[in-house]
């Protein structure tokens, strides 16, 4: 991957993108073995990109406009891992199958295959490529951000993983979830198993 200091160090820098991926895992929010050969990969955009409200194209990717808002990505000085959250606006938007569906709807069709699991452990990936490195697909003629002009480049930040860590409101208007980085996924099982008095007689006395 090409680290785009030169790119961003122009007078005049292409545009960072947003781009998400959603992923789904195979036994958890799929049939186990995708006997229906569903879709486990979601590629999505916010609509903010470029005044594009329609599909993005990235990599040979096509990345649909979602109403969703993506929040609490930046880091910070303060010693704390960002905990970032999607909002889905839940009026419609999600294409599973050719099929638009609610954000509710869709989640029903998880929950068939784990009951209350609404999304939780799935893989969202965070995309940042400069508008220079998007395909020619997405303009009238030849890329214009890339240099030569249509020949995109592969300048791109570095893509950031997070999983959903919870689904934080639903109601008709929207559905949050709460996202947590690789690092917070590690303390996930803490603890491992319960603690029970014929195991340690202590517990639940005080000293």
């Amino acid at each position: 991957m090409a680290i785009p200091f030169v790119e961003l160090n122009k007078i005049n820098p292409s545009s960072v993108i947003e781009l998400y991926e959603l992923e789904l895992t195979v036994g958890l929010h799929i049939p186990t073995g995708n006997p229906n050969n569903l879709d486990t990969i979601f590629r999505f955009h916010a609509g903010a990109n470029l005044n594009n409200f329609g599909q993005i194209r990235f990599n040979g990717n096509d990345y649909q406009r979602v109403a969703v808002k993506a929040e609490g990505f930046e880091d910070t000085s303060k010693g704390t891992i960002p905990r970032p959250t999607l909002t889905f606006s839940n009026l419609g938007g999600i294409t599973k199958d050719t099929t638009v569906m609610t954000m509710s709807d869709f989640l029903n069709v998880v929950n068939t295959v784990t009951p209350g699991n609404d999304l939780l452990n799935a893989k969202v990936t965070r995309l940042l490529p400069l508008a220079s490195a998007l395909d020619n697909h997405n303009f009238d003629g030849d890329n214009p951000f890339s240099d030569p002009v249509g020949q995109p480049s592969s300048d791109k930040l570095q893509d950031r993983i997070y999983y959903i860590d919870r689904k934080s409101v639903e109601n008709r208007q929207i559905v949050q979830f709460e996202l947590v980085g690789q690092l917070d996924m590690q303390n996930k099982k803490i603890p491992a198993r319960i603690v029970t008095r014929d195991l340690f007689p202590a517990a639940g006395t005080f000293f």
